[in-house]
């Protein structure tokens, strides 16, 4: 095995200003927010909620140009199966932050929460909180893992050093960092990582399209050269496979910690919908050298390139075109330019997911399920400690598990199909409780599961209508294997039938309790009688009753001077005087529902 110097300098040298970048940004800000009296733990979770836009919208972007994002679209752009028409990843996700800053965005800001898990404890309790956190830990670290996974083997092929050793190293770096200055120097080492991605494959484009092997792009789109056309097409049996995956891109992709710690930590809840207009923009834009490369690798006649006379998705190896049409058809500096792009696009997803899971974990399961009495500098310590675990659990995920991105992609499916209705029903339905919730949990799992999953070889228990046995040939080994595709929009259905579920369980559950055809006694999730009765919402704090979290249960609170109500969770010196009185009064739907009985 030949080590590439070059590559190995370029990757050190583009390591490195990463690391002082993140060094730096949480130097530069780590007395931001002691002005107002903002604990340490909820700066580094959200900034200190004064992350600009500049610095918001790169970071809001990075988010999801990950190295799934730019690998995964160059991958659909060449396989001659699927082509542009199936790489729905950049509009799917673009409209997800569209559709995120119109709805969503303004409801979690205004309300001051501190993670995406807040809302879910303030209404569900303490244990549904608990229990919705499982699928969004399972999708930060597989999500992590998987991409972890990517780099390695990209710089495998390019710079041809050991997998495990690039990995480790890239993952020590994200999570040395992310330690040190949490969101800030996420944030700020995001806007050097997104250039770096812009401007690193940009360059290897044009050095591709005009390499002697590859025949002109805008014929191989809609005629065959080498392979089927990469504009690609949709069969009629599978427009409803297509809808259902873009439904899953558009919405599954709102209910993400990741995105949410964005959105919170942005000065105002109007900066936070204009943050996720940028970044929509911004995915749009990031995907067209992919789209590019994917294009270049379905128009080129390997047999004239140093690759070898098989094609990469031939060898099973389509998954790789991005890095391989970067090593065999660029020049050996300008490959290794284009290299540090996608080491950044993977560090730039890997440090937010983490930051996520360890916040998540933090506040929500740590310290308003089980010590409500934590102290500040506490949470701090729970948060470090869980970076380092969940960094090194999704490192030791990508190193020994060979089926990381179905572990993902399942767990993704279920982000979608389990808190995307919960989120909705949370926010903008009136009447949900505990019993709906966990109802809509398990009608959402049951029939997500049901359905399958090809990637980690789950056979079906449900056979949705239209169904087919397809076979799948591994070209290195010749195998041929038997699996189960639902051409039915299970996925989708799956999360309809959730929300429906959530609200019919709610409802019959509060008949049921209030009209005495069950004793209150056994109300034992304490999520329909007690709430009556009992129920103080702050917006400050999760404050409920019994098993949710009880005002005696917190921690005595020190007076501060310079925070009021409004100060806690907005920030006064963004927004005037009476938009900061508007957001005073709102309270989640089922507050007030509560308030006017």
């Amino acid at each position: 095995m030949t080590i590439h110097v070059e590559g190995l300098v370029a990757i050190a040298i583009f390591y490195l200003l990463i690391l002082v970048v993140g060094i730096w940004a949480a130097w530069k800000n780590k007395h931001s927010g002691e002005a107002e009296g903002t604990d340490r733990s909820e700066t580094i979770m959200v900034g200190g909620r004064d992350i600009g836009l500049f610095v918001g919208g790169f970071t809001m972007t990075a988010t999801w140009v990950g190295g799934g994002y730019i690998n995964g679209t160059a991958e659909y752009v060449y396989l001659p199966e699927y082509g542009l028409a199936w790489a729905q990843a950049p509009f799917g996700y673009a409209l997800s932050l569209v559709v995120g800053g119109l709805f969503f965005a303004k409801p979690m800001r205004s309300r001051g929460y501190v993670t995406m898990l807040d809302p879910f404890q303030q209404l569900y309790g303490k244990r549904m909180g608990g229990l919705l956190f499982i699928p969004a830990l399972m999708g930060e670290i597989f999500w992590s893992a998987a991409i972890l996974n990517a780099l390695g083997a990209t710089l495998s092929v390019i710079v041809d050093i050991n997998i495990k050793m690039s990995v480790i190293i890239s993952a020590l770096i994200a999570i040395f960092y992310t330690l040190v200055g949490g969101l800030y120097s996420v944030a700020y080492t995001d806007v050097v990582q997104l250039f770096c991605i812009f401007l690193g494959l940009w360059i290897s484009v044009p050095f591709a399209l005009t390499n002697p092997a590859v025949s002109d792009i805008t014929v191989s789109a809609v005629k065959k050269v080498h392979q089927a056309p990469w504009k690609g097409s949709i069969n009629k049996d599978d427009i409803w496979v297509w809808i259902d995956n873009f439904c899953l891109l558009m919405l599954g992709g709102i209910p993400w910690q990741v995105y949410f710690q964005r959105v919170l930590s942005a000065s105002s809840a109007t900066y936070a919908q204009v943050l996720s207009f940028l970044a929509a923009f911004g995915c749009l834009i990031m995907a067209v050298p992919s789209v590019l490369i994917g294009a270049i690798g379905a128009s080129t006649d390997w047999n004239q390139t140093s690759y070898g006379s098989i094609a990469p998705k031939d060898k099973d190896q389509a998954d790789m075109i991005l890095p391989i049409v970067l090593q065999h058809l660029c020049p050996p500096f300008v490959s290794f330019f284009g290299l540090g792009a996608v080491s950044a696009a993977v560090m730039s997803s890997a440090d937010s997911s983490i930051l996520s899971a360890s916040s998540m974990f933090a506040r929500n399961i740590y310290q308003l399920a089980f010590r409500q009495s934590a102290s500040d500098r506490e949470i701090v310590w729970v948060m470090r400690i869980t970076i380092f675990v969940f960094g090194g659990l999704a490192t030791m995920m990508a190193l020994v598990t060979g089926t990381v991105y179905g572990l993902w992609y399942l767990s993704s499916d279920l982000v979608y199909v389990i808190i995307f209705p919960q989120l909705l029903s949370v926010l903008f339905v009136k009447g949900t409780n505990t019993y709906g919730s966990v109802a809509a949990y398990l009608f959402g799992l049951v029939l997500r599961i049901g359905g399958g999953e090809p990637y980690l070889r789950l056979p079906p228990f449900i056979y949705y209508p239209g169904w087919i046995i397809e076979k799948q040939i591994h070209q290195e080994t010749g195998i041929i294997e038997d699996f189960v595709k639902q051409r039915f929009p299970f996925k989708t259905v799956s999360m309809v039938a959730s929300f429906v579920a959530n609200f019919i369980f709610s409802h019959l559950a509060k008949y049921l309790f209030e009209s005495g055809k069950i004793s209150h006694k056994y109300d034992f999730l304490d999520a329909v009688v007690s709430r009556h009765s009992g129920e103080i919402m702050d917006k400050t704090t999760l404050v409920t009753r019994s098993n949710n979290i009880g005002l005696s249960e917190m921690a005595p609170v020190r007076p501060r001077l310079s925070v009021t109500l409004a100060a806690a969770f907005t920030r006064r010196d963004t927004l005037p005087t009476e938009t900061v009185e508007e957001e005073d009064e709102e309270s989640s739907p089922d507050s007030s529902h509560h308030n006017e009985e």
